[in-house]
C-alpha cells in the first residue's frame, strides 16, 4: 500500500525503467525481429511492441496497484484513520475500476433499495427524503443509485467517510455531475452528525441509510448500529447493507428463518476468510451481522458467494440485507398472522395455541401483545416468542405469505412440482356457489385456480396450503407481479413463459411485495424465465417428454395444428389419425406407468398410482383421459391445459383466467383489493386446519390430496374430523380422485357429510371437464343442522 510521496515516486521510477527496458529489448527480441521481417521496418516493429506493452500496462496497472495495496504492503498498527489513509492513498484513483467484480451485490442492493423507497414514498408522499451513505468512499454508490432512483429526488444526500483520499475522488465526481444536494462529510461513522441537526431533532429524521462493504471495516460497530437505530425513522426508514460475512450453524430455527437461505458457511470457509481479511483490519466475524439482524427488523436477506477470482473454488460469502426499525407498527401483520390465520409463531406446529416443551428451547421472536389470549399447553413442538420478529412482520407488502420455520420435509422440495395447475376451475365454480362472503381453503399448487376463484367471486379469504415452499414462492410471485407490473410484462412472464429482463423486474418492481424467502428463491432462480418457464419444475419434465416424443415420431407439426384447429371435427381428426397412435404406443404407456416418472414428472405419488391401476390398466386410463377431449372443447379458444403441454406456453385466447386482460384487470383493480384475500401457508392441511377457529371456513377444495394417503390411514380420518369442525354448516368441500370409487368417501360419510359424486368416468366417451385427468369428481356438504 503506497501511502506517501516517496513510495509514489518509486512506483513512477519503476514505470519509467520498465519502459526504457522495453525499448532496449526490442532490438534483440524475437517479437521485434518477427515484426520487422513482415514489415521490413524496425521502426514499425518498435511501435507495435510499445503499443502492445502500453495497452497491457494500462490494463494491468490498476490491478497491480490493487494487489500491492490490498495483499502485500503492510498496514501497521496505527489508528483507524491513519490506516485507512495509508491503505487507500495509493489506490484511490483506481478503487472503482478494481472493485466491480470484488464487491458483489452493490447494484442489487441499490436496486432493491430504490424499489422499497418508492413503496415508502407512495405511502408517505409528503415525507422529506434524506439519504446517508456511511463509508461511501469515492461516491460510487451514489452515482450508481442515480440509474435506479434519481439522486435529484432526494432532499439531501450525505456521504460520510473517514478516508480523505477517497473523499477527494467523491468530491470531484459530484462536482462533475452537478449535484448540489449531495454533501461530503469527513467523520467517524460512530459519531456522524448532519449539519441540519443543528436546528432540528436528529431522532427518527433519516429515511435511508446504506452501508456498502463498510460495516465490516468499522471497529465499534455496536455504537454505529445503535446510532443508526436512533436516527432512522420508525415508519419510513430503510437501512440497506451489503458486505462480506461468515456464519456458523444457526442456533435456532428462528435465526435461520431471518438469516435466509444458504447463510451458513462451512468451517474452512468461515475461518479462512476471517483470518485472511483480518490482515487488512476487515472483520468478518458473525457478530456484526448477528447484531444487525437483532437490532433491526429484517425486510429482505440474500446470501451469495463471490466467485470472481476462481469460480467454484474461491467463494467469498457476501450478503445483501434490507431492514427497518423494530419500532415500526406491525399490528396489521400480527393480526393477519394470529387472528386471520390461526398462528402464534409460524406454521411449524399443529397446535394453534402457545406450546411448551421442557426438553427443547428454540429462541423465538416477540410479536408484541398476542391478539389471542389462550392458555399454554404441553405439545410436541416448542415455540416461544421474543424479539425480533420475522421478516413477515416488517415487510412493506401485503400479508400474503405467512412465516414458517424450515423443517426437514421442506428440504425435500428442490423446486416446484407444478408450474401450472392441473384441475379445471370453471367446473369447480359450477358447484361451489362461491360469493364475496365465503372463506375458503385450497391447495396452492401453481396458484392458477386460487386466482380464478378470486377473479370470479372475490371471496373474503382464500387460505392456500402447500407443504412445498416453492409452490408458495410461485403463487407469491404471481400475486406480487399482478400488483406491480403492466399486463404485457405479466403475460410475458406467465403466458409466454419468457422475459429477457426478469431479474430487473424482480429487483426494481416486484420485490417490495415479496417475502424475504420468496425473493431469495427467485433471485437464485432468476434464469427461470430466460427461455421457457413451463419447462422448469418437475412438471417441466412431462412437457419435455411430450415434445421429444412428438419430435421423434415426426408429429410436432400435427401437435401445433391441433392447438390451432378451427373446429372440433378438425381436432378429432388430428387426434385420431396422428397423435393418438403416438401417445398410446406401448413404449410411451410403459414410461407413463413407471413410478419414477409418475412422481418426478407428473407429481403422481405411489398411493395414487396404486389406486388407478387397481381399477384398470394404464393404457385404459390414458385412452379414457384423452379420447373425449378433442371432440368436446376447443383447444384454440379456452381449453388451455393441453395446448400448454404441447407448446410450452399459453396464448391470449387459450389461457387461465388470471392471464386474460379482464382477469388481470380485476385482480389489479382498487390497489389489488381482490388479492388481499390470500393467505399462503407452508404447512400440511391438518396443521392449518387445527389453527383455524370453528366454523371459520365455508368452502374447501382439496384437489386429489387424499389420494396421496394409504388406504384406511388415520391421518385421513383426523383431517376429515378437522374439516367437520372448521367448516360452517352448509359448507362445501370438493375433491377429485384418480379412482372411480376412492376408499375415503366412507370417512366423510362417517363424519356426517352428505357426499355426492359429481362425475365418474365410465369410458372414453364423455369427459368430466377440460382436463379429464381424474376418474371421479366429488362434493361433500356439511349438513346445516
Amino acid at each position: 500500500m503506497i501511502g506517501d510521496s516517496s513510495s509514489q515516486s518509486c512506483w513512477e521510477s519503476e514505470h519509467s525503467s520498465c519502459c526504457t527496458y522495453v525499448f532496449n529489448l526490442i532490438g534483440s527480441s524475437s517479437l521485434g525481429n518477427l515484426i520487422e521481417s513482415y514489415t521490413g521496418s524496425s521502426l514499425i516493429a518498435i511501435g507495435v511492441v510499445v503499443a502492445v506493452f502500453l495497452a497491457l500496462h494500462n490494463t494491468l496497472r490498476p490491478y497491480t496497484k490493487f494487489v500491492w495495496h490490498c495483499f502485500l504492503n503492510p498496514l501497521g498498527s496505527a489508528d483507524q484513520k491513519t490506516r485507512l489513509d495509508k491503505f487507500y492513498k495509493g489506490q484511490a484513483d483506481v478503487y472503482d475500476a478494481t472493485r466491480s467484480g470484488f464487491l458483489r451485490g452493490r447494484n442489487t442492493m441499490l436496486s432493491l433499495s430504490a424499489s422499497h423507497l418508492r413503496a415508502f414514498k407512495d405511502r408517505h408522499p409528503g415525507q422529506r427524503l434524506i439519504w446517508v451513505d456511511i463509508g461511501g468512499g469515492t461516491g460510487h454508490n451514489i452515482e450508481l443509485m442515480d440509474k435506479h432512483f434519481p439522486v435529484s429526488s432526494f432532499d439531501a444526500v450525505y456521504l460520510i467517510d473517514l478516508c480523505e483520499p477517497l473523499l477527494d475522488v467523491a468530491r470531484k465526481r459530484f462536482a462533475k455531475r452537478g449535484w448540489t444536494n449531495v454533501t461530503v462529510l469527513q467523520q467517524d461513522a460512530t459519531e456522524f452528525s448532519l449539519p441540519e441537526w443543528a436546528h432540528k431533532e436528529a431522532k427518527g429524521s433519516i429515511n435511508f441509510i446504506t452501508l456498502s462493504y463498510s460495516l465490516s471495516m468499522i471497529p465499534n460497530f455496536y455504537a454505529l448500529l445503535d446510532r443508526i437505530d436512533y436516527v432512522l425513522s420508525p415508519e419510513t426508514g430503510l437501512l440497506s447493507v451489503v458486505d462480506f460475512y461468515t456464519s456458523g450453524k444457526q442456533p435456532s430455527l428462528h435465526e435461520r428463518a431471518i438469516g435466509g437461505t444458504s447463510k451458513e458457511c462451512g468451517w474452512l470457509s468461515r475461518w479462512f476468510w476471517q483470518i485472511w481479511f483480518d490482515f487488512d483490519h476487515v472483520s468478518l466475524s458473525p457478530h456484526r451481522r448477528d447484531y444487525l439482524e437483532y437490532k433491526f427488523g429484517t425486510i429482505k436477506a440474500y446470501n451469495g458467494r463471490n466467485r470472481f477470482v476462481i469460480p467454484f473454488i474461491v467463494r467469498i460469502p457476501y450478503y445483501i440485507w434490507l431492514g427497518r426499525s423494530r419500532a415500526c407498527d406491525v399490528s396489521r401483520f400480527c393480526h393477519a398472522f394470529e387472528v386471520e390465520s390461526g398462528n402464534l409463531i409460524g406454521n411449524c406446529s399443529p397446535a394453534s395455541i402457545p406450546i411448551i416443551k421442557e426438553s427443547e428451547v428454540i429462541p423465538p421472536l416477540e410479536i408484541g401483545k398476542p391478539a389471542l389470549d389462550q392458555p399454554a399447553v404441553r405439545a410436541d413442538a416448542v415455540i416461544s416468542i421474543t424479539p425480533p420478529l420475522s421478516s413477515f412482520h416488517y415487510q412493506l407488502g401485503k400479508p400474503w405469505r405467512l412465516p414458517y420455520y424450515e423443517q426437514p420435509v421442506h428440504k425435500e422440495f428442490r423446486t416446484f412440482i407444478y408450474s401450472f395447475t392441473w384441475e379445471d376451475p370453471f367446473v369447480d365454480m359450477e358447484y361451489l356457489d362461491l360469493s364475496h362472503d365465503d372463506s375458503m381453503l385450497v391447495i396452492t399448487s401453481a396458484g392458477d385456480n386460487a386466482l380464478h376463484y378470486a377473479i370470479a367471486a372475490q371471496p373474503k379469504r382464500i387460505h392456500c396450503v402447500d407443504m412445498n415452499p416453492c409452490q408458495g414462492h410461485l403463487l407469491e410471485l404471481k400475486l406480487a407481479a399482478v400488483n406491480t407490473l403492466e399486463y404485457n410484462d405479466f403475460f410475458a412472464l406467465f403466458g409466454r413463459g419468457f422475459h429477457p429482463n426478469f431479474r430487473g423486474l424482480l429487483d426494481s418492481k416486484i420485490s417490495p411485495l415479496l417475502s424475504s424467502i420468496a425473493y431469495q428463491f427467485w433471485h437464485i432462480n432468476d434464469q427461470s424465465f430466460s427461455s421457457s418457464f413451463y419447462l422448469n419444475g418437475y412438471s417441466g419434465w412431462a412437457l419435455r417428454l411430450a415434445q421429444f416424443i412428438f419430435s421423434l415420431a415426426g408429429v410436432s407439426a400435427d401437435a401445433e395444428a391441433l392447438c390451432e384447429a378451427g373446429s372440433l371435427k378438425e381436432q378429432e381428426k388430428i387426434w385420431n389419425e396422428r397423435l393418438k397412435p403416438v401417445l398410446l404406443n406401448p413404449v410411451v404407456v410403459a414410461i407413463l406407468k413407471s413410478p419414477i416418472f409418475c412422481w418426478n414428472a407428473l407429481g403422481v405419488p405411489m398411493n395414487q398410482r396404486k389406486m388407478l391401476l387397481e381399477e384398470g390398466s394404464m393404457w385404459e386410463f390414458v385412452r379414457d383421459t384423452f379420447d373425449p377431449l378433442p371432440k368436446s372443447w376447443s383447444f384454440k379458444n379456452g381449453a388451455y391445459f393441453y395446448p400448454l403441454t404441447l407448446r410450452g406456453y399459453y396464448t391470449t385466447t387459450s389461457c387461465p383466467a388470471y392471464l386474460t386482460r379482464s382477469g388481470f384487470d380485476t385482480l389489479k383493480a382498487n390497489g389489488g383489493k381482490a388479492t388481499d384475500a390470500f393467505r399462503l401457508h407452508t404447512d400440511s392441511i391438518i396443521n392449518v386446519l387445527q389453527g383455524l377457529t370453528t366454523w371459520s371456513l365455508t368452502r374447501a377444495i382439496i384437489m386429489d390430496h387424499l389420494d396421496w394417503f394409504p388406504e384406511d390411514s388415520k391421518d385421513v380420518n383426523d383431517e376429515v374430523v378437522e374439516f367437520d369442525r372448521v367448516l360452517a354448516p352448509g359448507g362445501i368441500l370438493l375433491w377429485r380422485s384418480a379412482a372411480r370409487q376412492p376408499w375415503y368417501v366412507k370417512v366423510f360419510e362417517r363424519c356426517g357429510f352428505i357426499v355426492t359424486p359429481l362425475g365418474i368416468r365410465s369410458g372414453p366417451e364423455v369427459a368430466l371437464d377440460r382436463v379429464n385427468m381424474y376418474a371421479s369428481f366429488w362434493r361433500a356438504v356439511k349438513p346445516a343442522s
